[in-house]
C-alpha cells in the first residue's frame, strides 16, 4: 500500500490534544509541531489487571515534564532521547493521522515524535523486534514514512536499544533530576573526583553523574539506538 498519487499534506487529517486537554482537528500541512510538543497524549492510557503492556509516566529532564509511555519498550526509546543532545523535546502518543493507504483509510497514532534541536522533527515508530517482518507493520511503516515526508519530517522505526546501551541510560537517568541537586557542590565534586589524592575523602568517588547533570559531558554511549 502507500499514498495516492498526488497525495498532498492538506490531504492528510490530524487529530491531537493541546496543553488544555481540548481536542483538536487539523491537517498536515496546518499542523504546529510546538503545539503537539506542548500537548498531552492524543488517547489516554488505562491500566487493568491482566494487561500486556507496561504503561506509565517517564520524568523526562529534556523538557523538564512527564512523557506518557505504552510499553516498556516505548520507555527505552524515549530514555534514549531523553539523552540525546540533539532532541531539544519528546512527546509520547503525539497526534493520530488519518488519510487514504490505496483504497483504505488509514489511521494510525505514532508511539514517538522528537523535535531536533536543527529544526527538524521526526516521527516515532516502536516495535517489537519479532514484528519487524509482519506485512501490516510494513504497511503502517511506509505509509507514515511518506506521511511524514509530505511535511518534511523524517521518519525512524525503532525495534529496541542494544541490552548494554540501555543498561547505562538507565543507570545514568536517575541522576538528572536537579531539583534533587545542590548545583553549587558541583564544582567541587568535580575538582575533587578529578584528583583523588588532593582530597583522600572523596577517593573512588565517580564524576559520571555530576558531569551529566551539569551538561559537561557527552558519551557516546547514550545516544539513539540506530
Amino acid at each position: 500500500m502507500a499514498l495516492n498519487a498526488g497525495q498532498r499534506a492538506s490531504g492528510i487529517r490530524v487529530t491531537y490534544r493541546a496543553s488544555s486537554g481540548a481536542v483538536v482537528d487539523t491537517t498536515l500541512d496546518r499542523l504546529c509541531a510546538d503545539e503537539v510538543i506542548a500537548g498531552l497524549p492524543v488517547r489516554e492510557f488505562r491500566w487493568y489487571k491482566g494487561r500486556r503492556h507496561y504503561s506509565g509516566w517517564y520524568w523526562c529532564a529534556t523538557g523538564q515534564r512527564l512523557v506518557a509511555y505504552e510499553s516498556r519498550l516505548e520507555l527505552a526509546r524515549i530514555m534514549l532521547a531523553d539523552f540525546d543532545p540533539a532532541v531539544t523535546a519528546v512527546a509520547a502518543q503525539p497526534f493520530r493521522l488519518i488519510g487514504r493507504d490505496g483504497s483504505r483509510v488509514r489511521r494510525h497514532v505514532p508511539d514517538v515524535l522528537l523535535a531536533g534541536a536543527d529544526g527538524g522533527v521526526t516521527v516515532v515508530d516502536v516495535k517489537a523486534p519479532g514484528k519487524r517482518a509482519d506485512p501490516e507493520v510494513r504497511a503502517v511503516m511506509e505509509w507514515t514514512r511518506q506521511v511524514a515526508a509530505l511535511r518534511g519530517w523524517a521518519f525512524e522505526e525503532w525495534y529496541g536499544p542494544p541490552p548494554r546501551l540501555l543498561e547505562n541510560v538507565c543507570f545514568l537517568a536517575g541522576y538528572r533530576r536537579r531539583a534533587l541537586i545542590d548545583e553549587q557542590l558541583i564544582p567541587a565534586v568535580l575538582e575533587a573526583a578529578g584528583d583523588s589524592r588532593r582530597s583522600p575523602r572523596w577517593s573512588g568517588v565517580s564524576a559520571v553523574p555530576i558531569w551529566r547533570l551539569s551538561g559537561r559531558w557527552s558519551c557516546t554511549c547514550c545516544g539513539p539506538a540506530t
